[in-house]
């Protein structure tokens, strides 16, 4: 349990800065200064999430703003975004695969690739329970 709360924010953090470093276009770059393919699809994902869980949603949106702000820090103090990413994404999925061994369970996204997208709730949810929170 420890380590899926460990690990599947971390995937969450690893797969944006893999969009995150993707190149913009400079003729989409110009009407947007700024932007990034992360906040594109973070936006998207917030939406998703409302549509779930509207507690939940807005739990997740000042995680994924304080991951968005440390993947824009690290690409522009011109750290290789892509390489620590890929590098972290695998030891967070190697972690996962630990924790589900561990716990002698399949991961439940075998079942249904959605569970890789209600993850991060999961993990969320499992803190407002211990907060008391209602969602």
């Amino acid at each position: 349990m420890a380590l899926h709360e460990l690990c599947v924010p971390l995937i969450v953090l690893s797969a944006l800065g893999l969009i995150h470093a993707i190149p913009v276009p400079p003729a989409l770059a110009a009407p947007w200064p700024g932007f990034r393919w992360s906040y594109l699809v973070i936006g998207i994902g917030l939406l998703y999430y409302a549509r779930l869980s509207l507690p939940l949603a807005l739990g997740m949106a000042p995680v994924l703003l304080a991951m968005a702000v440390v993947l824009e820090a690290v690409r522009r103090a011109g750290l290789p975004l892509a390489m620590l990413s890929l590098g972290l994404f695998v030891l967070a999925w190697i972690g996962q695969f630990v924790g589900h061994g561990i716990e002698g369970r399949r991961p439940s996204f075998f079942k249904d690739l959605q569970f890789l997208l209600i993850g991060p709730l999961w993990v969320l949810g499992g803190l407002y329970r211990r907060l008391g929170l209602r969602y």
